[in-house]
């Protein structure tokens, strides 16, 4: 068996740009008001150093990126109770926006096509004055 030949290398900035065109992301203030609505569910895949930090937005689901696929597969066995369907708006929100846009690619690979990403992530939340719970608390 011969290995595939390898495509040309694509640096980070480029595979952000291609994973992000392939959906629209949301600011602060329209994420805020989705998840108060009920029609978006927030997802914190920070990891625990910066939510003890920073502290956890009030609603948020923390489901830490490394789980992240398993928890939100609607046909997944360890799926969260709010994974109920591929139609579910999910709202990623990782510290300043890099990784959730490469967490919402990998959830449209499971057919999540509503997964999008926090523009400017935790840090964009909390410079905009929405709410947050503080360490500690």
């Amino acid at each position: 068996m011969s290995a595939a030949p390898h495509q040309n290398p694509v640096g980070i900035d480029e595979l952000l740009e291609r994973v992000r065109a392939g959906y629209r992301r949301v600011e602060a203030r329209e994420a805020y008001d989705t998840a108060r609505t009920g029609e978006a569910l927030l997802v914190d895949i920070r990891y625990a150093a910066l939510r003890e930090r920073d502290g956890l937005i009030p609603g948020a689901v923390v489901v830490e990126r490394n789980e992240l696929e398993w928890r939100l597969d609607p046909r997944g066995s360890h799926r969260l109770p709010e994974a109920t369907g591929h139609d579910l708006r999910i709202v990623l929100i990782c510290n300043e926006g890099y990784a959730s846009s490469l967490a919402a690619a990998s959830l449209h690979q499971l057919g999540l096509h509503r997964a999008t990403d926090l523009v400017g992530g935790f840090q964009s939340w909390r410079s905009a004055g929405l709410p947050v719970t503080p360490p500690g608390a």
